[in-house]
């Protein structure tokens, strides 16, 4: 089954320039002021080495490089398995109007409790406050410990403008609940549906937009057998190994 939300204001449509590296990207207020956020630098065992703005952190150098640093994907399912997906607004500074898992983001050294280490709770911090600022699920329907950390995934892409980029190590956590409250906030998501996992694959194929990368390369090389485990995830929970999808 295959489960549309609509009726979402429309999203204020994006300002990034095209013109290549060199010139200045144009990109909406909102988007521009997230850029001074300050996400964890970390090399690529998941060390953290320090900090750096949003901005540096995504934008694609003249050698073509992108520092690497700490993310996360919320991989959101309802009662009967299904599992909640993004269409991106067009304007996102990194793979506008692209559909991905439920959200996607980083942890944010200004925010306390978010470079937390142990048992991945400032990850799991930054994915609640995340998921209530991208989808208006209220503070208080999800806790920290609700969210099942899977693995991570280390991962390296261009965006279509090559001006902006990712290079990340990205926490996978799954979360299932009966009931979320949801209000997407236009400026982050211009349309979410439910898939279940007999459609995913035909939504995949039709899809009228291309996937994220990192949410095509999960598609296409865990998805599926988490998906199947959903009930007992410790069966492929992995924490010691970061999956290399470079």
């Amino acid at each position: 089954m295959l489960k549309i939300v609509s009726g979402m204001k429309t999203a204020v449509r994006g300002l990034t320039s095209s013109a290549g590296r060199n010139a200045t990207p144009k990109v909406a207020p909102l988007q521009e002021a997230a850029l001074e956020e300050m996400c964890i630098l970390v090399d690529e065992f998941d060390k953290p080495l320090g900090n750096a703005s949003k901005r540096h952190c995504h934008r694609i150098s003249e050698g073509g490089s992108v520092p690497l640093h700490r993310a996360f994907s919320v991989f959101l399912f309802d009662e009967k398995g299904d599992l909640l997906l993004q269409k991106r607004s067009a304007s996102k500074i990194t793979f506008p109007s692209y559909y991905t898992n439920t959200c996607c983001s980083h942890p944010l050294t200004e925010v306390p409790g978010e470079s937390e280490e142990r048992d991945a709770l400032g990850i799991r911090r930054a994915a609640r406050r995340r998921l209530a600022y991208e989808l208006g699920i209220p503070i208080n329907e999800i806790q920290p410990e609700d969210f099942f950390y899977v693995t991570r995934i280390h991962y390296h892409a261009a965006g279509p403008d090559d001006v902006w980029g990712e290079h990340e190590i990205d926490y996978v956590l799954f979360l299932k609940k009966n009931k979320v409250t949801l209000d997407p906030n236009p400026d982050e998501v211009s349309e979410i549906k439910w898939v279940s996992k007999d459609k995913i694959e035909e939504f995949v194929r039709n899809c009228e937009s291309p996937l994220t990368p990192w949410f095509q390369l999960i598609f296409k090389h865990k998805l599926p057998l988490w998906w199947d485990n959903l009930a007992c995830l410790e069966r492929v929970q992995d924490h010691r190994s970061i999956q290399r999808f470079v």
